[in-house]
């Protein structure tokens, strides 16, 4: 059985020298390694590689050029496998990198001194899975609940907000809550404001509150 054939781009010599060694003892072909983004889009064109491991920051800036190689290659050889390192999270650019479909991964570099473990990851995405790090996902979890615009709400408003959400007037909430209609309508202006929803001629609040509650579901 042939061997994943992978490229190597990082431009610390001694982890990119590393990564290799460790790649080439675990059964994987390294067919080439450089330490820039241009010439690993290069060598891509010429080795046709299975994988690429790629560093999110290369020279000469030390930005986005990882980033970019990874655009660029996920464009024009979509069935190469994309496995980025990053010294850090960084959320945009992993999700973006991640929503360009299967065959991709994005891990922090301290996930390599665990081997088996990274050695997995690997085989995964050259297996044609993906991967993403645990450090990425709760990051997300905790920008999500930072940005929830319904964190303003009381849980009562909340639950007058869930039955807006469903269509309800006032005298249905109010029917289903056990409460009265003026009690409803209190909540019902109090949602609007902490929401920030101002009256205006074009839009309807209660259906643009409603589509806040179902974006944030």
């Amino acid at each position: 059985m042939a061997r994943a054939r992978v490229v190597v781009a990082e431009d610390d010599l001694l982890l990119r020298e590393g990564l290799a060694s460790l790649l080439e003892r675990s059964g994987f072909e390294v067919s080439g390694q450089t330490d820039n983004g241009e010439e690993l889009v290069e060598l891509v064109r010429r080795e046709r590689p299975d994988l690429v491991l790629v560093d999110i920051r290369m020279p000469p800036t030390h930005t986005t050029e990882g980033i970019e190689a990874a655009r660029a290659i996920r464009s024009e050889f979509p069935q190469v496998g994309i496995l980025v390192l990053s010294a850090h999270v960084e959320v945009a650019d992993a999700m973006e990198l991640l929503a360009s479909g299967q065959r991709i991964g994005y891990l922090l570099k301290s996930r390599v001194t665990d081997v088996d473990a990274f050695l997995e990851n690997v085989e995964r995405i050259a297996a044609g899975g993906s991967v993403v790090d645990p450090a990425l996902v709760q990051e997300l979890v905790t920008a999500q609940r930072a940005e929830d615009p319904l964190d303003v709400l009381t849980p009562r408003e909340r639950e007058v907000l869930s039955l807006m959400a469903e269509g309800r007037s006032n005298a249905g909430i109010a029917k289903r809550l056990w409460v009265t209609e003026g009690t409803v309508e209190k909540h019902v202006h109090s949602i609007l404001t902490k929401l920030r929803l101002p009256e205006t001629g074009d839009d309807h609040r209660r259906v643009l509150a409603a589509i806040a509650y179902l974006d944030s579901s």
